[in-house]
């Protein structure tokens, strides 16, 4: 069925087609190193899109990688030259109210290049909920929930640190879930910090841990019995991405939940590991997937299948947290809640007025669209160059 532009549907000044295109680069410092088994940052990168329509309506989305092309192929570099040169002159022109139209316009114009769509994306639902005054939640078919549980991550790799951090999280009620990030170290020396945090958290918080794809299987079936045994509550991604039939094997013998993560990108990726039996919980990010539609898609995959959904983050600021809340806001269930504590690790946030937490929850913005506006003193001060 085609679409119907509601730009046909209403006042003709509500003109929605898409005048220009603009991407900035942003480096914003971290408040301290962010650890993964691979890589740690001390500022975080993104691609802000300005989406501005013929009726003078600017919506905005942000892709966000961390490290570079290390965690997937993109990095700010290539995600503002794809955006410039390929995704851009394919949008320009056409009516921003037809998303699914302007989705297909973008995989026809590069393939993958997930990053940049979900950042395109989530600027052309800013820009129509503006125009038309309602949320992107609401574009996508109305709000089920206005907050979300939401964890912290831990990734500095010492546990004194983390152990202070955490109570710090606690007693101010931002969080009382936490996700160790854990494989840079030894096993026998992420098993050791384990056993210390689940010691002095115990009956205080719950504890997820990330191994990052550290692990081979071996690895894996020796550690985790350790992890099941300390009460960690889900395990993500132990193997590498590659080894579905691995996270199959792994599971039938675990005593802990495993949440399926780099292995997910596309729904044909969720329904390979769902056919396997290979997770119990899936990651949910747009970065990932593609934007706010393909997102869904993926969340539709997994619960018709009986999986758990869990919001994923790679450290968003306000603007990239928010956009992943209008998607995690129609969700009929989202059990595991969501990581999306990226603003607060940041020095500076770039927009007016942050994403509200209290109650270890995350609160969905009720503005129009994404619901968030963009400082551009902030983007000054942090644009690359």
């Amino acid at each position: 069925m085609l679409e119907t532009p509601l730009s046909t549907l209403g006042e003709p000044r509500r003109d929605l087609s898409i005048a220009s295109i603009q991407s900035t680069i942003v480096d914003v410092p971290t408040v301290r190193k962010h650890k993964l088994s691979s890589l740690s940052v001390t500022a975080q990168s993104y691609v802000i899109v300005q989406l501005r329509l013929a009726n003078g309506v600017t919506g905005i989305g942000e892709a966000a990688t961390l490290g570079g092309p290390l965690w997937a192929e993109e990095s700010v570099e290539s995600i503002k030259a794809t955006i410039d040169t390929y995704l851009a002159p394919a949008l320009l022109g056409a009516s921003a109210d037809r998303i699914g139209a302007a989705r297909a316009r973008m995989d026809a114009a590069a393939k993958r290049n997930n990053a940049a769509k979900g950042a395109i994306e989530s600027a052309l639902f800013d820009a129509v909920g503006i125009t038309l005054g309602i949320s992107a939640a609401q574009l996508l078919g109305g709000v089920v929930r206005d907050r979300v549980p939401v964890l912290w991550t831990l990734a500095s790799g010492d546990p004194d640190q983390e152990i202070e951090e955490a109570e710090q999280k606690l007693s101010s009620r931002l969080h009382n879930t936490f996700k160790v990030k854990i494989g840079a170290q030894s096993p026998e020396a992420d098993m050791t910090r384990m056993r210390k945090l689940a010691r002095v958290l115990d009956g205080r918080a719950r504890l997820i841990v990330d191994a990052n794809q550290a692990w081979d299987e071996t690895t894996a079936l020796r550690c985790l019995p350790v992890l099941a045994d300390l009460g960690i509550c889900l395990v993500e991604q132990p193997v590498p991405a590659w080894n579905i039939a691995g996270m199959a094997r792994l599971r039938a013998r675990a005593n802990v939940p495993l949440m399926a993560y780099e292995c997910v990108f596309s729904p044909h990726d969720m329904l390979d590991v769902v056919r396997a039996g290979a997770a119990d919980v899936v990651s949910l990010k747009i970065v990932k997937h593609g934007g706010l539609l393909a997102t869904r898609d993926v969340a539709a995959v997994a619960e018709a299948a009986g999986l758990g959904l869990y919001g994923g983050c790679l450290l968003e600021s306000s603007i990239g947290a928010a956009a992943h809340l209008q998607v995690f806001a129609g969700l009929a269930t989202l059990a595991w809640g969501c990581e999306h504590f990226g603003p607060q690790i940041l020095t500076g946030d770039l927009v007016t007025e942050p994403l509200r937490f209290a109650d270890f929850h995350i609160h969905l913005p009720t503005g129009p669209g994404l619901g968030v506006t963009l400082d551009p003193d902030k983007l000054h001060r942090y644009a690359r160059g």
